[in-house]
């Protein structure tokens, strides 16, 4: 090993990031089905595979914006939450219904179990 690539692995960053490679790899109909049954597949060897993007698995950040600064999610998670929760605006409260209207209630329907499967609530609208 050379004492570039030597000296290009070594990182002085408190908080590495942990980059992952978003990839399109073109297989067959068989690799296809094993992919899509147990969430996995091999490749051959030694196969080139073109990566899309390139970011860090933890703050989900893209290489070339902060591979030089610490990882944003080792030190807090709040990029990926909006934001400090103490001083985002708060919802908002729904206006009152108009004077002089009336509530009618509504009928009752089954989120569960199978009168809820016949009723259309856990069906797909296909």
């Amino acid at each position: 090993m050379s004492e570039q690539s030597a000296s290009r692995s070594t990182s002085t960053l408190n908080h590495p990031h942990a980059w992952v490679v978003a990839a399109e790899i073109v297989v067959d109909d068989a690799v296809a089905r094993v992919a899509d049954f147990r969430g996995s597949f091999r490749t051959k060897a030694e196969k080139r595979i073109d990566a899309l993007d390139t970011y860090c698995r933890a703050c989900r950040r893209p290489h070339a914006d902060v591979a030089k600064s610490d990882c944003a999610a080792a030190i807090d998670n709040r990029h990926l939450i909006g934001g400090d929760q103490s001083v985002r605006a708060k919802g908002k409260i729904p206006a009152p219904p108009p004077a002089g209207a009336k509530l009618v209630p509504g009928g009752k329907f089954t989120r569960y179990g199978f009168k809820a499967y016949v009723s259309g609530v856990f069906r797909s609208p296909v």
